[in-house]
């Protein structure tokens, strides 16, 4: 196997506890190739479809990054943490009133369609060439720029209090912890991400994903294998 001519799309369903880079570095050492990025981050406490791009795939990456994207998760209400996620630490808890669900369904309702979300100090956004959650560490907190963003559609799966399943389709530079974080102080609450896996990305889903472990066990022909072409991605990408 001609392991430089790696070109194409790799799609992995990424496990909890790992960064992106780390899924990088795994595929970069299994198949011996320095080519590889990733479009998207995934958060370590979150898991489902990242994709990974090798050799000329890293030329499309900005394309599979600008396209829209599809999470499922669970919010815990009356818990604010400083990251807005549950590796976060508690900096809030208040009770949780029993809600009616016209009450819920407007909190979701009011982060529908356009609006503009402050991104979290815990993340990678840079402030002054610093990324925000090195200051975050140092107890510091900057002023954000806010963005803008969209969600097409959001479902509410589950009402089971204190936590609430949902799935929501969103642009790109969307922050599904910030979303849980929002919700949860337009309920008066507050509100943190207990879990999350994004389920879609584009036209790809977790359908021809394979997991980290595979990539780890299995030899590398097998893993070969399950790389799409790119124009398999263009076919995909068009339908």
């Amino acid at each position: 196997m001609n392991l430089t001519s790696l070109d194409g799309v790799l799609l992995v369903d990424k496990a909890p506890g790992m960064t992106s880079h780390d899924v990088v570095a795994i595929v970069r050492r299994r198949l011996n190739t320095k080519k590889v990025g990733h479009c998207g981050t995934l958060d370590p406490l979150a898991t489902g479809l990242l994709i990974i791009v090798l050799g000329r795939g890293t030329k499309i990456q900005d394309l599979l990054m600008a396209e829209d994207k599809e999470y499922v998760g669970t919010m815990t209400l009356g818990v604010t943490t400083d990251s807005q996620d549950a590796d976060g630490q508690v900096v809030e808890t208040k009770p949780v009133p029993d809600f009616p669900r016209e009450q819920i369904d407007a909190a979701f309702g009011k982060f529908q369609g356009d609006f503009y979300q402050t991104p979290p100090m815990v993340s990678a956004i840079k402030k002054e060439g610093v990324p925000l959650y090195k200051l975050a560490r140092q107890g510091k907190t900057v002023e954000r720029e806010p963005r803008f963003v969209h969600v097409y559609a959001h479902e509410i799966q589950a009402v089971r209090p204190p936590e609430i399943d949902f799935r929501v389709v969103c642009s790109k530079g969307f922050y599904v912890r910030t979303y849980a974080f929002d919700i949860g102080n337009e309920l008066g609450c507050g509100a943190h991400l207990k879990s999350l896996r994004r389920t879609k990305s584009g036209k790809f889903t977790l359908e021809h994903s394979v997991t980290v472990q595979d990539i780890q066990t299995l030899d590398a022909a097998t893993i070969e294998q399950r790389i799409l072409s790119l124009p398999t991605v263009s076919r995909m990408r068009g339908a």
